[in-house]
């Protein structure tokens, strides 16, 4: 069983897990070059890195998730991995790629990574730009192909060393993280699999405060819809006892009360993000649009708010709920309200098997001469895939990708250094994990 260290506040973690790389002494032969095959092929994974970016891969581009998704799939299959393609047409979205390694030795390891990115074929944001020797830009750069790229050098790293050999790894690239596929359930319903396939999950998503950070914790996301409706009437006779107020004015509300309910606690938001009201209305959550007809001397029948809740446990995600669906039951006179709730993305909540992870990544640091690891705030994170296995594996860690700035945004940045560092990291910490 799994235990959650009360909300980050962490506590000096026992090592929990086996086979740590070298710590604060001498690499050994095998994990100098491993170091010294990276520093040697960083200009190489640049190329591809900016190869990758110069293909639109936008979550609704298909045709441009499956390229970039077979420009991966040959330099994974380069290492001995057998790869495989999987549609998620039922998903309505491109499909996934994933590659994977068998063998009896050391923990099995899950490398996540995500193919598609937030710049779908009509941005103005398309190529890859070096701005100079250690920067460029572009989409996606940090989010996450500049990750997807990492994984990949580090594990040409550990297959030059025949470090590869007799393990088990699986590497896992979404095609939707962007914009999950529904039902979310299917759309990753492979990568919770690989997750019984696996002890170890990794997550290389952009690397957040530097290469002295790492996610321990990371928020779930909950999708909901309210709908309201009133009692439509000439707009002279709103406040009526047997009219009441409409459901725009019961919708505002419901609205300002979940603000007072909830808003102040640590690492739960709540945010509405759409409105539309009228005397009909419609929201499109899938187009993300909304349309509405009314008119200012009508008193509205209508109105539909979506928005998102997010929390770092399944306690506190309940709690939330909760308190919503009984403010919801005490709609205004004359107005009934009801809410939905879907899951997007569950918490990966703080186990102190993340922690004692943490701790091995800390003394890889060590190792090469880095700083020392501590847990990121998981209210300065979104959420990820490595959610949804989270709970499955034996520990999990995130933001091992590489650091960079303004991601999802047209000045997307990538600190170009920054890949070789932490495809070592990687390396090293996938090295010792995969020992006897």
């Amino acid at each position: 069983m799994k235990s959650t260290l009360t909300l980050l506040v962490a506590a000096p973690a026992a090592v929990l897990l086996c086979g740590t790389p070298a710590a604060a002494q001498e690499l050994s032969q095998a994990e100098r070059a491993i170091v010294e095959y990276i520093d040697a092929h960083a200009e190489d994974a640049i190329s591809l890195l900016e190869r990758v970016v110069n293909i639109n891969s936008g979550t609704m581009n298909f045709a441009g998730v499956r390229e970039v998704g077979r420009v991966f799939e040959s330099e994974l299959a380069a290492l001995g991995f057998r790869t495989r393609w999987i549609p998620m047409d039922s998903a309505h979205r491109a499909g996934h790629l994933f590659a994977e390694r068998r063998g009896g030795q050391g923990r099995r390891m899950l490398l996540i990574g995500h193919l598609d990115t937030v710049f779908e074929q009509d941005s103005p944001f398309q190529r890859f730009e070096r701005l100079d020797a250690s920067v460029a830009r572009g989409p996606g750069v940090s989010d996450m192909k500049g990750g997807d790229v990492v994984i990949v050098l580090a594990l040409q790293a550990l297959h030059a060393v025949g470090a590869l050999d007799q393990t088990s790894v699986i590497v896992a690239f979404t095609g939707d993280e962007e914009h999950p596929g529904d039902p979310v359930d299917y759309a990753r319903q492979h990568l919770r699999e690989a997750a019984l396939r696996s002890d170890i999950a990794l997550g290389f998503e952009g690397n957040v405060g530097g290469v002295g950070m790492a996610t321990v914790a990371r928020r779930g996301v909950t999708a909901w819809t309210l709908h309201v409706r009133g009692v439509p009437a000439h707009s002279s006779q709103i406040f009526r006892e047997d009219l009441g107020s409409g459901a725009i004015f019961a919708a505002a509300r419901i609205l300002n009360e979940f603000r007072e309910e909830l808003a102040g606690e640590e690492y739960l938001t709540l945010n509405p993000g759409v409105i539309v009201g009228g005397t009909t209305a419609d929201l499109d959550m899938e187009q993300s649009r909304g349309s509405a007809f009314g008119k200012t001397n009508v008193i509205a029948e209508t109105a539909i708010v979506s928005g998102d809740l997010r929390a770092l446990s399944d306690l506190q995600l309940q709690r939330a709920k909760n308190r919503m669906s009984h403010i919801v039951e005490d709609a205004l006179p004359h107005a009934e309200a009801t809410i939905e709730f879907r899951e997007l993305y569950p918490p990966m909540e703080p186990y102190a098997e993340n922690y004692a992870l943490m701790e091995i990544l800390s003394q890889v640091n060590r190792a090469l001469g880095y700083e020392e690891v501590a847990p990121l705030d998981p209210g300065l994170r979104g959420a990820a895939d490595i959610s949804f296995v989270a709970e499955t594996v034996e520990a999990a860690l995130a933001g091992l990708g590489v650091i960079g700035e303004d991601s999802h945004t047209v000045e997307e940045t990538v600190d170009l250094t920054s890949i070789p560092v932490m495809a070592k990291r990687a390396a090293l910490l996938i090295f010792g994990l995969t020992r006897e």
